[in-house]
């Protein structure tokens, strides 16, 4: 017990000083409409579209309601079968900044999104790439203070985390123990990171054009399934300054139907191994292990032990550290609220589901088959 005592020790520094820097990050950027000192800034919207019809409709409503500097809104859609193409050319009809594109036959070696979204920019002429995912439901002033964010912080590529909305109970009591995986492995949204730490949101992911184009565009997020992730380290890694931002006032998202959808789809990307090493990779999945896996099972273990014969201090020591990091993810749930459209139970008693979202990343890790819509990857 020594070595597990000394190891969770430092694990939890390491996870302390991680989410120190929370405290004094970035407010949420709030939704702006554009004035004159904006200049000629433009911006092309892409949305990557794959039977979409059941969430297009309040996407495309809410890019239509942008004004300056959104350009153009270019849907570009992999052959779908569910009428999302008939609803994209019924909004074209009333905006004539949307565009229907069809992307070219899934070649080899590529994952589906960032094949379309490579396919968008060969197309897209603003300044500013901005991708948009079918499940976001944009607020009206999104564009201009996406734009205004990254000059502000003098970004090349920022990404925005969403607000999530109309969660089930269900949903609520996984879904914060899953977002707990990243904040524990890349810090507080609105800090700053080292490039192997970056996170990003592909559902709200702003780049300037001519720095995707300088690093490869989408070619290098080709095989991943966290093409976000992928794409920001890669441009970090290359100095670019990298932002990611709190954009819960910007939009919506309702990404997935169920908890069972979730665990399911989600965890296909949520592991972060295409956008990392193999061997940090896996030094974040025993990172998870001790400080989100383990401390409530040793802590309630440790504590009836206790209860009924005692303890010796280095248990003792055990049960305080690992009590610690429980009260670490019971108090992130405070703040972490404010990207929720509402909190039901659930989801103040998300904490007990620590366990289940470590293993869940442990499992994506060793799980090498990758399928998405229907397209199945084998192993990438």
């Amino acid at each position: 017990m020594i070595g597990l005592l000394l190891i969770q020790a430092i694990a939890l520094i390491v996870l302390m000083l991680r989410l120190l820097p929370g405290r004094t990050r970035r407010p949420p950027v709030e939704p702006r409409v554009a004035d004159e000192d904006d200049g000629d800034t433009t911006v092309s919207v892409i949305v990557p579209t794959l039977n979409e019809a059941e969430r297009i409709g309040p996407c495309l409503a809410g890019l239509a309601a942008q004004k300056r500097p959104l350009r153009e809104i270019i849907v570009v859609d992999s052959r779908s079968t569910d009428g999302t193409r008939d609803i994209v050319c019924d909004a074209a009809r009333v905006d004539s900044r949307i565009r229907l594109l069809t992307d070219d036959p899934l070649p080899s070696g590529w994952v589906g999104k960032p094949w379309a979204l490579e396919h968008g920019l060969q197309h897209a002429r603003g300044e500013w790439i901005l991708g948009i995912d079918a499940d976001t439901a944009p607020n009206p002033g999104l564009v201009a203070a996406v734009v205004d964010a990254a000059r502000r912080g003098g970004f090349a590529l920022v990404s925005f985390s969403p607000m999530f909305a109309d969660q089930s109970a269900a949903e609520q009591f996984l879904q914060p123990a899953l977002l707990r995986t990243l904040i524990y492995r890349g810090g507080a949204v609105g800090t700053e990171s080292d490039p192997e730490r970056v996170l990003a949101n592909g559902q709200c992911f702003l780049v300037r054009r001519d720095v995707l184009l300088r690093h490869g565009g989408y070619t290098n997020a080709q095989r991943s399934f966290a093409d976000d992730v992928t794409l920001a380290r890669h441009v970090a890694r290359r100095g670019e300054r990298v932002g990611f931002l709190d954009g819960s006032r910007l939009f919506r998202v309702r990404a997935y139907r169920s908890a069972a959808e979730m665990w399911r789809e989600w965890g296909r990307s949520l592991d972060l191994r295409d956008a990392t090493s193999p061997w940090r990779g896996w030094l974040d999945v025993a990172f998870l292990i001790l400080v989100q896996a383990l401390p409530l099972p040793l802590m309630i273990a440790l504590a009836i032990r206790r209860a009924i014969a005692g303890l010796d201090p280095v248990n003792q020591g055990v049960l305080l550290v690992n009590t610690v990091l429980v009260a670490i993810s019971i108090l992130l749930l405070a703040p972490m609220a404010a990207s929720y459209d509402r909190t039901q139970l659930t989801y103040w008693t998300s904490w007990l589901a620590d366990p289940l979202a470590a293993i869940r990343i442990l499992l994506s890790m060793v799980d090498r088959r990758r399928s998405w819509r229907g397209r199945v990857y084998g192993t990438l």
